[in-house]
């Protein structure tokens, strides 16, 4: 009877590689000063989709070319979660202590969304009062971590919906 491989194992293994992807991601981000572009989420989401396709090829050719559904959105969401805490741990030390000017800028520039939306001084300090208070590192390492996983369990059930492959239930027998 042969071995399964380790389902974990494989996500740990995806999940630190995606987890340093997106620390690099991040950085060029950060340092090119794109955070406050929304179009580059889109990026994101794409190499999220790149890293859990390879994940779940990855661990269907160790079980012999077959991955159930269940193991791949297992896989998938796992992955997401362990490069959540990696790649969020990475922002909030470099946020903290690296360039302490972009939070700042998020805040400004959240500030210039309110206004173009015509809001008034007292809506917009009001709305800023409760931005700042969602800039705590705590909360933002959760939320972090829950949308992480959250959107890893949504990529996953795609993913894993066109790479499972099932194991026959009753195998051919040859003479």
């Amino acid at each position: 009877m042969e071995e399964k491989p380790s389902l974990a194992r494989v996500a740990l293994k995806w999940g630190l590689i995606s987890g340093v992807i997106f620390m690099v991601y991040t950085t060029i981000i950060n340092v090119a000063g794109l955070f406050t572009n929304q179009s580059m989420q889109w990026i994101s989401l794409v190499i999220a989709i790149a890293v859990a396709i390879m994940a779940m090829r990855d661990y269907r050719a160790l079980n012999g070319g077959f991955m159930s559904y269940g193991e791949g959105v297992g896989l998938g969401t796992l992955l997401s979660v362990i490069s959540g805490l990696v790649s969020i741990t990475y922002s909030l030390i470099y946020t903290n202590f690296i360039d302490t000017t972009i939070r700042q800028q998020m805040l400004d520039n959240a500030r210039e969304q309110l206004e173009s939306r015509g809001m008034s001084d007292e809506q917009i300090d009001q709305a800023m009062q409760f931005t700042e208070k969602l800039q705590s590192p705590g909360l933002q390492f959760m939320v972090g971590v829950l949308f992480s996983a959250i959107f890893g369990v949504l990529i996953a059930l795609v993913v894993a919906a066109f790479l499972r492959r099932n194991k026959p239930t009753f195998p051919d027998f040859q003479n």
